[in-house]
């Protein structure tokens, strides 16, 4: 009978799904069948509906930060994150930051 537990067990797994907006946080933990990608866990996380713009492949995905394919397959624990898009890019706030300092003298 142990290898029957054993069996259904290795059968599915447990993964988390995450998304964040600056004034919105959703975790959801979710058993999914072994071999599922992170495309299918955030199909069933619900998060798809709950925020209907929301769109994985354009944002990025990744596990625990680490950029990943949507067609990755997941294991054990693995916590899918949803990225957002960069409202600025980071090399253009630098040198507007630089900019603004050399005028006030600060830099």
């Amino acid at each position: 009978m142990a290898n029957a537990d054993a069996m259904a067990d290795a059968s599915t797994m447990n993964v988390e799904v995450v998304y964040a907006l600056p004034s919105d946080q959703r975790l959801i933990t979710l058993e999914v069948p072994a071999q599922t990608s992170a495309r299918k866990a955030i199909e069933r996380s619900g998060l798809l509906a709950e925020f209907p713009d929301l769109d994985p492949a354009a944002c990025g995905v990744g596990i625990f930060s680490r950029p990943i394919d949507l067609d990755t397959v997941l294991s054990d624990g693995d916590r899918v994150e949803i990225y957002r898009p960069l409202q600025i890019d980071p090399k253009a706030q630098r040198r507007a930051r630089a900019k603004t300092q050399r005028r006030s003298g600060n830099g």
